[in-house]
């Protein structure tokens, strides 16, 4: 196509599939990594650049590249949980840097040349627990409601020159991120048995997930579309959740989302 596309956390899980399938599209793709020499089985076609979104100074450091991207996947981001009264601030902080600060900069660098150009897509990789909250994933849950939040203010604003912002928000995916994910729970808890309870659900849950390559076909069908929508969702049975949430009342779906992380609320 001859488009360029600047895809976040591209080494592993959604971000590697998404890379893949825009090359396999024609795309000139550049993925960043936090030690790109370093990476893994990267892919061959990729152009790798070095990123750490916890840092500003990283993600200013991207600027000339993120600026010749049509299409920009927000897709890096840190999976966090735990007890709100016993998320340390920092570690809060943190995960707002990285889920919406820094993909919020990065979409502000990008947009001013797709703009310019009459064309750009910009795809936030949000979650279904934005629209279903969990609990113990308050600060997770929070950051990716920010980060849609953002997308869908912006869409009205962009859409005008060209240029589209939408949501892809996965449910359950297959990426091993439940070895990754940063938990904080105090020593002797009172919260100590639902919250193992929980993570040991959502690790059940993610292991018979979707694949990361049918979340990728989403996020590229949301940038070819002509008119991308508000936002796509995907696994963990999204068409039929979210219309139960359309038709039943808000205290069932609380209760369902529970459940299914065998919480009984």
């Amino acid at each position: 196509m001859g488009r360029t596309a600047f895809v976040t956390g591209a080494t592993s899980g959604i971000g590697k599939a998404t890379a893949a399938a825009l090359l396999g599209r024609g795309y000139h793709v550049i993925g960043t990594s936090r030690t790109p020499a370093r990476t893994a089985d990267p892919l061959p076609g990729v152009e790798y650049v070095e990123l750490d979104l916890t840092s500003p100074e990283s993600v200013e450091s991207v600027a000339e590249a993120v600026a010749t991207a049509d299409v920009l996947v927000n897709n890096a981001g840190e999976s966090q949980s735990g007890p709100i009264e016993e998320l340390p601030a920092d570690a809060v902080a943190r995960l707002f840097q990285t889920n919406v600060f820094g993909p919020l900069r990065l979409t502000q660098l990008a947009t001013p040349a797709m703009r310019d150009r009459g064309y750009g897509r910009v795809v936030m990789v949000g979650s279904m627990l934005a629209s279903f909250p969990l609990a113990y994933r308050s600060s997770y849950v929070a950051s990716k409601a920010a980060l849609r939040g953002f997308a869908d203010a912006a869409r009205h604003e962009l859409s005008p020159f060209g240029v589209w912002v939408t949501t892809v928000e996965p449910g359950a995916i297959a990426t091993g991120i439940s070895d990754r994910r940063t938990s904080y729970l105090n020593p002797g808890s009172p919260h100590e048995r639902d919250f193992t309870t929980m993570l040991n659900a959502l690790r059940r849950n993610e292991e018979a997930g979707t694949t990361p390559a049918k979340v990728a076909q989403t996020i590229v069908t949301a940038i070819e579309a002509r008119r991308p929508k508000r936002s796509y969702a995907i696994g963990s049975g999204a068409p039929y959740v979210f219309a139960v949430r359309r038709l039943a009342p808000a205290g069932f779906i609380e209760k369902l989302t529970q459940r299914r992380h065998d919480l009984q609320r």
